[in-house]
């Protein structure tokens, strides 16, 4: 039982996404989970060895997942997006890259106790993080805009670049070691790497030209572009081996920066090919190592090889060379501590270790059991420790989790207030300066701009809101904010104003496919709740506590009292909706609700009775004295 290939297949991907879902749901580190997960069901436990298993088709399986994984990652390198950081990420991924390629042979050769040909190859490889392992960090670490986009940047430019510049070295070692190996071979090391360039800017210039001018229906879109990628990568790969990443590297970057808008369409679900490649090459590679591999690991020379990599080199290699430039004391910090290696690392390294064992080269054997100790230990480290740091350093965004409002109003600015108030993040969007007014006036955060423009995407960080409220007068567009940001987002924390005409048949139907979740109650549109702000409804806060339960709140609420949401004592927002709300208010958590201002009312018509009977009472007085 689960010997075939089809069942390996299968394991790999339930584990690889299991892993993920276990990651999400226990905010750990997704890398670090698939790593552990991958040794014990391969060295550990010897369940499966996909290399053995899948045989000749394991490299080219890896090969053209990298690819996908790094042409999916090049497809977000917009130029725009490094506007006032151009100067540091260009210092760190030419001067950076390059100190980091010399001090990592320089400490393999002395403290590692390699040759000086084996170390300047694996010296080369190192200077990678890469996308693989990068990319699921930030998306978890929640950094500000500027750390994230070096870390970004890096991770994706250099990663193709650290695969060639270890092609690199070995091709010089050859040049200086074997005197079969002429001056040709380098120039033609040198030509295949701009040939790489060429064709990938050939094929993202082509398949951009077409879509532009509409060669290419909607519904191959996808499958034109997959199938270019791995004709990309495998073309110039053919010429000389690894240049195949350089070639999707730039494949992807021409067509960021053509800034077509179907390519923002593709974008969720590239970016879901990219999860589910990166969770299954990740299980495949830590399961195909050997136990005699890891055993290595602990050798003396190779942990103290770790340790100046993660505390020495790194840190060292960012600092000179970001000298004079825009970045802070603590962005620096930040950035010279992180940099986990991963699968770039691990497959290029199996290659070299092949290729220089049989070359003759002494200690070749160690390459595999030093890159993957390297890997390990990074992943775990930046792993565990991106998040706690940014924070420390003030460079991450982690808090109560924010909420955006999209449509300027009296009632939004009354929302919008209410939360403010209550510490939560908070931000009013909206096309027109009149419409923001109230906001402006209020001193609510707001933003002025099409919520939908990709122009937005540049200018607004939405990072810090993981709630989307669409509230403006019109129920399409508020459907149409909501399904735009479902990839971001996600359904359950998307929330629409009730729509006008919600007797029909089609709105109900509707909602089931597109849009966000009714808010509060059916009929609690736009109107109804900008009218009951007009009208003096006050946003009251009721804290629940053993003896006040959420029962009793709503048998002695006011009749005609609207429930918003339930600020839980964790400091978490939950919106009451048309729909069966699964939360349970507790001890401790706070309701807000719009309510009729009765009790105002009753406090003010008490206060005019007491004037009046005082008046009364100073009136009598007063005759009984001219009496």
């Amino acid at each position: 039982m689960f010997h075939s290939i089809l069942s390996h297949l299968m394991l790999i991907g339930v584990i690889g996404i299991g892993s993920q879902w276990f990651a999400w749901r226990f905010r750990m580190p997704a890398i670090v989970v698939m790593s552990v997960a991958g040794l014990l069901i391969g060295p550990v436990f010897g369940i499966m060895n996909p290399k053995e298993d899948f045989g000749s088709l394991f490299n080219p399986i890896i090969s053209m997942a990298v690819a996908i994984i790094l042409f999916e990652g090049s497809l977000n390198l917009d130029f725009r997006e490094i506007r006032g950081l151009g100067k540091s990420v260009f210092r760190i991924i030419t001067l950076g890259a390059f100190l980091a390629w010399i001090l990592g042979s320089l400490t393999a050769f002395f403290v590692a106790g390699l040759s000086w040909a084996i170390s300047f190859v694996i010296g080369g490889l190192f200077i990678v993080t890469g996308p693989t392992v990068i990319l699921p960090l930030l998306r978890q670490a929640k950094l500000k805009p500027r750390p994230a986009a070096i870390l970004k940047w890096e991770g994706i430019v250099v990663d193709p670049f650290g695969a060639l510049l270890a092609v690199f070295a070995f091709e010089i070692i050859q040049f200086l070691t074997n005197e079969s190996v002429t001056v040709e071979a380098l120039i033609l090391f040198f030509l295949a790497s701009l040939f790489a360039i060429a064709v990938g800017w050939g094929c993202g210039k082509g398949i951009g030209t077409m879509f532009e001018r509409g060669y290419v229906p909607e519904f191959l879109k996808s499958p034109i572009v997959f199938a270019v990628v791995i004709a990309c990568f495998t073309l110039a790969d053919e010429v000389m081996h690894e240049t195949g990443l350089l070639a999707v590297t730039a494949m992807g970057m021409t067509l960021a920066n053509m800034h077509i808008a179907s390519l923002s369409d593709m974008r969720h679900f590239k970016e879901n090919i990219s999860v589910l490649l990166i969770s299954g090459i990740f299980i495949m590679l830590t399961a195909s190592l050997e136990r005699e591999t890891l055993m290595q690991i602990f050798d003396p020379n190779i942990i103290a090889y770790v340790i100046l990599m993660l505390i020495v080199v790194r840190p060292l290699s960012i600092w000179l060379s970001t000298m004079n430039t825009e970045l802070s004391f603590k962005e620096k910090a930040l950035v010279g501590w992180i940099a986990p290696r991963g699968i770039v690392a691990l497959t290029v390294a199996g290659y070299f270790a092949n290729v220089l064992t049989e070359a003759g080269y002494p200690g070749a054997s160690i390459v595999t059991p030093l890159t993957f100790a390297l890997v390990f230990a990074t992943v775990c480290a930046h792993g565990f420790t991106l998040g706690p740091l940014a924070n420390k350093l003030g460079l991450s965004l982690e808090g109560k989790p924010g909420v955006v409002i999209v449509g300027g109003s009296a009632f939004s600015t009354a929302l919008a207030r209410v939360l403010k108030e209550s510490g939560i993040p908070v931000l009013v969007a909206d096309t027109s300066f009149e419409y923001l007014f109230n906001s402006r006036k209020a001193g609510v955060p707001y933003y002025r701009g099409e919520i939908l423009s990709e122009q937005t995407e540049y200018y607004l960080d939405m990072t810090p809101y993981e709630k989307l409220i669409a509230a403006t007068d019109r129920d399409s567009y508020n459907s149409l904010v909501c399904t735009t940001f479902v990839p971001e987002i996600g359904r359950n924390d998307l929330y629409q104003l009730s729509w006008h005409d919600d007797d029909r048949e089609h709105p109900n139907d509707l909602v089931q496919r597109i849009g966000g979740r009714v808010l509060f109650r059916k009929g609690a549109t736009y109107e109804e709740l900008n009218q009951k702000v007009k009208n003096g409804y006050i946003f009251r806060k009721t804290k629940l506590t053993k003896q006040y339960s959420f029962g009793k709140y709503k048998d002695e609420r006011e009749p005609d009292t609207l429930l918003l949401f339930i600020l839980k004592h964790t400091g978490k927002v939950e919106f009451f909706t048309t729909e069966v709300n699964n939360f349970k208010p507790e001890p401790g958590d706070t309701i807000i609700s719009l309510s009729p201002p009765v009790k105002e009312q009753q406090k003010i018509d008490a206060k005019l009775d007491s004037q009046r009977q005082n008046g009364k009472n100073n009136n009598g007085s007063k005759n009984g004295q001219s009496s």
